[in-house]
């Protein structure tokens, strides 16, 4: 990391709703400050992996905020055996007190950059109205059906299979142990499962229908890019997806990284430093609503 980086750089401790602590870093704004930019991550993925990103952003007079959801990264516990977490306390405890931390007093401009989970847990917290835009990578459905052949049988196999023997033999989700990002609580993980069987998430589970209607209150505008390589967030899940944001004004861009000279995407691919071009275009983007 450059010496200048180092120096706008800040670690914090936060406070989730409920008063859990959570590790974030702030990437202040070289030169004027044009904007506020949070970025909310995936499932199981530590804020470091969005550093490059937060930096190149930092770097084009954004002041970037990245955090770690309860259990994961910086803000995992000793052991996440017995760890009470879900996905739902993800957005209702941790992003929704992030959201307030970092939105600005003054008339400065707050944006998200969501990837993936990211893209679920916007209308899920009730102080989304805070964003006045909201960019997102690889969000989708996670239903197998969306998915290619071959990876909807790898995807089959690790909930029916691999997840109900590591879970039972760790008392978690031992993603680590399958190179898959860091190790979720279980909490995570039931409801993981649980709304991936359905073709539209938690949209179509019977048991949670807050959810459609505190998605149906988003009326921020959304650009949902997804990369035609991304196996677990192909174009199609993502539309099934994004459907839940009945009343906002959101976009669908696909990308076929092979035609665009960035090699391969797939899901993770997009905050690696070969997708340069595709943050180039977020903060034109969201340059481009304050116009």
């Amino acid at each position: 990391m450059p010496a200048a980086a180092l120096l706008l750089a800040e670690k914090l401790e936060l406070r989730a709703a409920d008063g859990y602590p959570l590790s974030a870093m702030c990437y202040r704004a070289r030169g004027p400050e044009k904007a506020r930019l949070l970025v909310a991550g995936a499932t199981g993925v530590p804020q470091g992996f969005y550093r490059r990103f937060a930096e190149f952003a930092a770097g084009q007079g954004y002041t970037v905020l990245t955090f770690d959801y309860r259990g994961v990264g910086g803000s995992a516990p000793r052991t996440l055996r017995g760890f009470e977490a879900s996905f739902l306390d993800w957005a209702y405890l941790d992003l929704k007190a992030v959201i307030e931390y970092f939105a600005p007093s003054d008339n400065t401009p707050l944006y998200m950059v969501g990837h993936s989970y990211g893209g679920h847990a916007l209308g899920l917290v009730p102080n989304h109205d805070k964003f006045a835009g909201v960019y997102l990578f690889g969000v989708g459905a996670g239903w197998h059906g969306w998915m290619p052949r071959l990876e909807r049988l790898r995807v089959l196999a690790m909930w029916h299979i691999v997840g109900p023997i590591v879970t039972r033999w760790k008392g978690r989700l031992a993603w680590s142990k399958l190179g898959m990002g860091e190790d979720l609580p279980m909490g995570v993980y039931h409801q993981w499962k649980r709304w991936c069987s359905f073709p539209r998430y938690f949209f179509d589970d019977p048991e949670v229908p807050e959810i459609a209607d505190g998605f149906a209150t988003v009326r921020t505008p959304i650009l949902a890019l997804n990369a035609t390589d991304d196996l677990w967030a192909p174009p199609l899940s993502r539309d099934a997806f994004m459907s839940g944001y009945r009343n906002a004004p959101w976009h669908g861009v696909d990308i076929d990284p092979s035609a665009a000279g960035l090699g391969k995407l797939g899901h993770m691919g997009y905050f690696r430093p070969h997708a340069q071009p595709l943050w180039t275009r977020a903060l034109q983007w969201f340059e481009g609503l304050g116009r």
